[in-house]
């Protein structure tokens, strides 16, 4: 969809266009430490370290996700955790909306700027990128039809309870996926000791009160899936 060449190009161009709006916000975050270390200690590395260079087409397998989502015609689609926005850019495609979620303005940044230099005025319309809090998703009542968490729930300090403040924004009957690394031996992915099992996830749901929880373990190389329903 993008081309990986133009990231440096885009990257500056965000960089120059929110500078200032950088500075206001590191200033804020001084004021909350935890943020930057509890919650995200790997993806802090770099603005454009989305396991681009580990042939993530490959493994990621982004086509079997989408079918995973459905149907998302005249849906709302909250990526939460968008980094660089491997999956928004392509959710945009099929999606009413697209909300982009992130706890690091910087990726927001990078992800507008993409909005304005490669979008055309549909595509556009469709992404809204938004700051997240680490323990809140900022989601609006009932705002999403589906939610997508991608290599993201190992770093969230109160899984649980992070878990039921989602509730809130997801639509009744809604569906949440969440996929995440294997706690194996792999070529890839975070430190092992900061990895969440998947029974250990698969039950954080049930307590946070989902339902129709299923659990898939074989079809990514690296990685599991969990679908589960408000």
């Amino acid at each position: 969809m993008l081309l990986h060449t133009r990231w440096l190009f885009l990257l500056s161009v965000a960089l120059l266009f929110t500078g200032a709006c950088n500075q206001e916000t590191a200033k804020g975050r001084d004021t909350n430490p935890a943020s930057a270390t509890e919650v995200a200690p790997v993806r802090k590395q770099g603005i454009t370290d989305d396991y681009t260079s580990t042939n993530r087409l490959i493994w990621q397998k982004p086509d079997l996700v989408m079918d995973l989502l459905g149907d998302m015609d005249g849906k709302t689609v909250a990526d939460i955790g968008a980094g660089t926005g491997f999956f928004s850019l392509r959710i945009i495609e099929k999606a009413a909306k697209v909300i982009a979620i992130d706890i690091d303005q910087r990726f927001l940044n990078y992800l507008d700027s993409i909005k304005m230099l490669e979008l055309n005025d549909t595509l556009r319309q469709k992404l809204e990128t938004r700051l997240a809090t680490p323990d809140n998703p900022n989601l609006k009542a009932a705002e999403a039809d589906l939610v997508l968490i991608v290599n993201t729930y190992m770093y969230l300090k109160d899984r649980v309870g992070y878990l039921r403040n989602l509730k809130s924004g997801i639509a009744e009957g809604g569906k949440i996926i969440i996929i995440d690394f294997k706690r194996k031996r792999m070529p890839i992915g975070p430190p092992q000791n900061i990895r969440v099992p998947l029974f250990v996830t698969e039950e954080e749901l049930y307590e946070a009160g989902y339902r129709e929880v299923i659990t898939n373990d074989s079809s990514l190389d690296y990685q599991y899936i969990i679908t589960a329903r408000k």
